[in-house]
């Protein structure tokens, strides 16, 4: 059985908006005023998973890293573009983009559902996915890069309260990578 692992960059106030400042917020940019040591490499710390499970993305945010990944040729660029991406949207995908990637038309709870029987799923960014996902009590685990600032506004990850089982935390660069267990009621 898989589990479901979403990944975010996140501000020690909650917020996971416009971490790049591509999103032209003006609290963006957040992520990125540490330099890219910030959000380079595997930090969340996936290793074999870009080889056994699945990464799982929004059409935003597929759309914007399928401009930014296949460029690329690091040992961490190479196990993105060689992972298997899934990509929630109702339009399809242009082809030979990015490789490996493919569309989820249906469902993304059912979707999910069906590939945790084998896989893991990895959920990179894509807001309203994981909102989904989180209602449908499906979130195994989160692994935050956590930034030691506050911006003061901005979409947070987590609208109500929430209860975490704190399984590690270590320093990445200037930002901190704190893995949480959640509490599923359907596990």
């Amino acid at each position: 059985m898989g589990r479901l692992i979403v990944v975010q960059y996140i501000t020690l106030d909650g917020v996971v908006e416009d971490p790049d400042g591509r999103g032209g917020t003006p609290f963006g940019g957040w992520a990125m005023a540490y330099g890219p040591e910030g959000v380079a490499g595997d930090k969340f710390r996936l290793g074999s998973i870009f080889d056994t499970g699945v990464l799982l993305f929004g059409r935003r945010t597929w759309d914007h890293f399928s401009t930014l990944w296949p460029t690329r040729d690091n040992a961490f660029a190479q196990a993105m573009n060689r992972a298997e991406k899934a990509v929630v949207t109702s339009r399809p995908l242009p082809h030979d983009v990015w490789q490996n990637s493919h569309p989820v038309t249906a469902s993304p709870v059912d979707w999910v559902t069906e590939t945790l029987a084998t896989r893991d799923v990895v959920v990179i960014g894509s807001h309203s996915v994981v909102d989904a996902l989180r209602a449908a009590d499906l979130v195994d685990e989160y692994r935050l890069i956590t930034f030691p600032t506050a911006v003061g506004a901005g979409r947070r990850l987590f609208a109500d309260a929430v209860q975490l089982e704190l399984v590690s935390s270590d320093l990445t660069g200037p930002a901190s990578l704190t893995v949480h267990r959640a509490h599923r009621t359907a596990a």
